[in-house]
């Protein structure tokens, strides 16, 4: 064949293969955008791209959060909770630095939580992750894990927890969301802006948002919890239920869009409630 008709019978193959090729290229980042855990949506528009390093998503089997590799803790995490999580796989305890961080980044380890006064706060609970040692294990990566006042962590925070849990052997689905704001802490060993020097941001805050049910669709009669916790001592008596406050509270203070997959309409609606039931 001539070059003339090879380079007239390649050029639209080319044409066809180049936009497929780029596709190609993008589906593992819209594959992570579609897990399971993000269930009611993105709320930070995270991304795997490490150019931007204080909004890294990382996508878990387990949990998807949105991390700040700055604060060395996450700024969100998101994780489906239904009934199929749950067995009776024993608590792993083995805490360590999560390597699917990008190469270059401080990772955190368990040891940095050491002495600061702090217990190692989950997010996404053990007790959520109970169906295989696999499961339960990953809870333990330090990306889920934030510095957290022990009154707060084994006080309210973990009543809203079991009360998370009860409602699934109830027959609820949730999506449920938590993260953190603010600069500064009070632990067992007073107050503290960061820990492993530096390396780990302290919250003033810690927040959680539950959604009921979000496969069957969210509507304007959708229950949504959403709480705002000081991280301090002296509260481990504290109930729960204090601390509820709307959705649009909790975004106005970090600036995220929590149900990003939801109508605005149906938005407008649920996010102004405050929970009393």
């Amino acid at each position: 064949m001539k070059k003339t008709r090879l380079f007239k019978f390649l050029l639209p193959c080319v044409a066809v293969a180049l936009p497929l090729a780029l596709i190609g290229s993008l589906r593992p980042t819209k594959a992570q955008s579609s897990s399971v855990h993000l269930c009611v949506g993105n709320p930070s528009n995270a991304t795997t791209n490490v150019s931007s390093p204080n909004n890294y998503l990382l996508v878990k089997p387990q949990y998807a959060l949105s991390y700040s590799r700055d604060k060395g803790i996450a700024n969100w995490v998101s994780w489906q909770l239904n009934s199929s999580w749950l067995g009776s796989t024993p608590r792993q305890d083995n805490f360590r630095a999560d390597t699917a961080l990008p190469s270059g980044w401080y990772r955190v380890s368990s040891s940095d939580y050491s002495g600061s006064g702090f217990d190692r706060g989950h997010m996404t609970p053990s007790a959520d992750r109970t169906k295989t040692v696999t499961d339960n294990s990953a809870t333990f990566l330090m990306t889920n894990i934030v510095p957290q006042s022990p009154d707060n962590n084994q006080g309210p925070w973990a009543s809203l927890e079991n009360y998370s849990r009860s409602l699934v052997s109830q027959g609820n689905e949730l999506c449920i969301i938590s993260g953190t704001y603010g600069i500064g802490g009070t632990g067992s060993n007073g107050t503290k802006y960061t820990i492993a020097n530096g390396n780990v941001q302290v919250p003033t805050r810690v927040w959680k948002t539950i959604i009921f049910n979000p496969e069957s669709g969210v509507t304007t009669s959708t229950r949504v919890i959403s709480v705002d916790m000081p991280n301090i001592q002296g509260i481990r008596n504290n109930d729960w239920k204090i601390y509820r406050v709307s959705v649009d509270s909790i975004e106005v203070k970090t600036g995220l869009n929590l149900l990003s997959n939801v109508s605005t309409s149906v938005q407008s609606v649920i996010e102004s409630r405050v929970d009393n039931l």
